[in-house]
């Protein structure tokens, strides 16, 4: 079984920064790829950043030049650090991985999600 551990949401006021960290844990599971999504009541969740197994990332319109995504392969770990944060980038933050765990097929999976609340 594999797992998506969160950590690093919060309050932080507008302008401040934050960081959050996502761990793959489990057994003989590969990484296609790694990233963070967020969702707002009554919209679907939407991706923020993610980045595949050949390096590439891509961002979300909103938060480039903002957050950087970053990935530690030996710890099957991603961060996700997000700067200059507005209150428009209050959501629920997921992770998520596309990966392949022993002979089957890729798979979504999900974290349990991270509450991050930009406000004054």
């Amino acid at each position: 079984q594999v797992q998506l551990v969160e950590s690093g949401g919060g309050l932080v006021q507008p302008g401040g920064s934050l960081r959050l960290s996502c761990a793959a844990s489990g057994r003989m599971f590969s990484i296609n790829a790694m990233g963070w999504y967020r969702q707002t009541p009554g919209k679907q969740r939407e991706l923020v950043a993610a980045t595949t197994s050949g390096g590439s990332t891509n961002y979300a319109d909103s938060v480039k030049g903002r957050f950087t995504l970053s990935r530690d392969l030996a710890q099957n770990t991603v961060y996700l650090q997000m700067n200059s944060l507005k209150p428009e980038d209050t959501a629920a933050y997921y992770c998520w991985g596309f990966l392949r765990v022993g002979a089957l097929p890729s798979y979504d999976y999900w974290g349990q999600g991270t509450q991050v609340t930009v406000s004054s």
